[in-house]
């Protein structure tokens, strides 16, 4: 059992940033793949960034250039920089981790708003 937790979500301007962070219980050595997905009300949850154990990096297509994966394995931490935010990016944002092993955990979402 691995817990994941995010947190950094919040209420911020158009144009404005902030950093999500997920906490994982398991050392970051046995996670193959560190992924960021979002939900906004209505919508199917999509991957927002991914990163993998060897430092592949992918993106959609709608936040390339703005969002940043990157983590921390001293900390076990896996964090994304939403920079430039739109009204569009306002959705729970989830942390997935999938370990070497095969195990597959979720965290429970951070809200992101970004509003005028």
């Amino acid at each position: 059992q691995v817990q994941v937790v995010e947190s950094g979500g919040g209420l911020v301007q158009i144009g404005g940033s902030l950093r999500l962070s997920c906490a994982a219980s398991a050392n970051i050595f046995t996670i193959a793949i560190m992924r960021w997905y979002r939900q906004a009300p209505g919508k199917q949850r999509e991957l927002v960034a991914g990163l993998t154990s060897g430092g592949n990096l992918n993106y959609a297509d709608s936040v390339k250039g703005r969002f940043t994966i990157s983590r921390d394995i001293a900390k076990n931490m896996v964090y994304l920089q939403m920079n430039s935010l739109k009204p569009e990016d306002t959705a729970v944002y989830y942390c997935n981790l999938v370990q070497i092993a095969g195990g597959n955990w979720w965290g429970q979402g951070t809200q992101v708003t970004v509003s005028s």
